[in-house]
């Protein structure tokens, strides 16, 4: 995909989004925009960054590293901000501790911890979101939502170097439109819980990629995931790095 098409695709998502902030009482800038760029070359996501996109999402531990290693003498891509939004093992936590503007899913004890032990060497404070297996799914990473305040109760009392910031969720009908917006609801009323009874503001609720985040928005969502809408589809014969 050309730059010019990838700046056409770009404008398309942020006038989407300032529209569905709008619908609902919101300041476009009340919403960020996670452009996706999981498998996308370092090109891609230089052209993007070129057209004023600052916040990108990596899945996949290796391949995020390898890509902003890359990118490190482009000037456009100077001050990016990159976040972490794939399932983390906690052997990989070392690495990505300290690395990323925002981890989106913390999903154990294990992982808490291991992020931990790595920030009390450098001394870094790091954002996290807890990931929330929203639809129960046994399948899928995340806590489940009966789990979160054990598992908040532990950040705040065991690990002072990690900062929690909210929630995140990724529904069992995504990228499906108003189909996922029961799930984002919940999603929003669980962080009102939390807030009450872990006495924290945890802000954020991460939640809504291409095909559903208007209804995201309208349930509250601060952080948007988007890929296929600015990238197009990811490359066919793409190989899912190691985590």
């Amino acid at each position: 995909m050309t730059p010019g098409e990838l700046a056409t695709r770009l404008a398309s998502v942020r006038e989407r989004l300032a529209r569905a902030c709008t619908a609902n009482g919101r300041r476009p800038g009340d919403v960020l925009l996670v452009a996706v760029s999981k498998f996308q070359p370092a090109s891609a996501v230089a052209a993007v960054a070129g057209d004023g996109q600052r916040d990108f999402g990596e899945n996949y531990v290796q391949e995020a590293l390898e890509k902003r290693a890359e990118l490190a003498a482009d000037p456009v891509a100077a001050d990016l901000r990159w976040h972490m939004i794939g399932h983390v093992q906690s052997r990989k936590a070392a690495q990505v501790a300290g690395n990323f503007v925002l981890i989106h899913t913390l999903d154990s004890v294990k992982l808490a911890d291991a992020l931990e032990r790595r920030l009390v060497v450098t001394g870094q404070l790091q954002p996290v979101l807890m990931e929330i297996n929203i639809g129960g799914e046994p399948q899928k990473a995340g806590v489940l939502p009966e789990e979160a305040e054990a598992l908040g109760e532990h950040v705040l009392a065991a690990c002072p170097h990690l900062s929690l910031r909210g929630l995140m969720c990724l529904p069992p009908v995504f990228d499906a439109g108003e189909a996922a917006r029961p799930y984002f609801a919940r999603l929003r009323r669980l962080g009102e819980n939390l807030r009450s009874n872990l006495g924290i503001a945890m802000p954020e609720l991460s939640m809504g990629m291409s095909g559903d985040f208007a209804g995201a928005v309208a349930e509250g969502a601060t952080i948007v995931r988007i890929g296929t809408d600015i990238f197009g589809p990811r490359p066919a014969k793409a190989a899912a790095p190691v985590a």
